[in-house]
């Protein structure tokens, strides 16, 4: 794995935001949970259930992490690293499972001369550009 990969559960305050639908009834039973003193919140009950079906299906999840190649965690590309592989003449097929970051600096052309596909389960963070840039790459 490459060593600017970090475990994504290192860093308790890079999250994304999602909304959920849920029922009347079962959001009441979390409620009960949370008054009953078996969670802080709402959250805690949510992300505690999400972490649970992780677990639950680890072995799936980490054959799957093996057989697609992709890098778990926290992934950034930097200026220099494109630059680099561009150098290289090398197209990078990139697959994250967590964060994928591509720095600000790092222009659109740059980004389209060097990513051949993106692949991220997760998040992406990139500017407006570059994600514009990469559109018919990203899957």
């Amino acid at each position: 794995m490459a060593n600017n990969v970090t475990d994504i559960r290192s860093k308790a305050t890079d999250s994304e935001k999602i909304t959920i639908n849920l029922g009347y009834v079962d959001l009441g039973h979390v409620d009960l949970l949370v008054q009953e003193g078996f969670y802080s919140n709402r959250t805690d009950f949510i992300r505690t259930a999400i972490r649970n079906q992780i677990e639950r299906h680890s072995d799936v999840v980490r054959q799957a992490v093996t057989r697609k190649s992709v890098d778990l965690g926290l992934r950034t590309f930097t200026r220099e690293d494109l630059e680099a592989a561009k150098e290289a003449g090398q197209m990078l097929d990139v697959r994250v499972l967590g964060l994928a970051t591509i720095s600000p600096d790092v222009t659109p052309e740059l980004a389209r001369a060097t990513i051949a596909s993106l692949t991220v389960l997760g998040a992406l963070h990139a500017s407006a550009a570059v994600k514009a840039a990469l559109a018919d790459r990203i899957k």
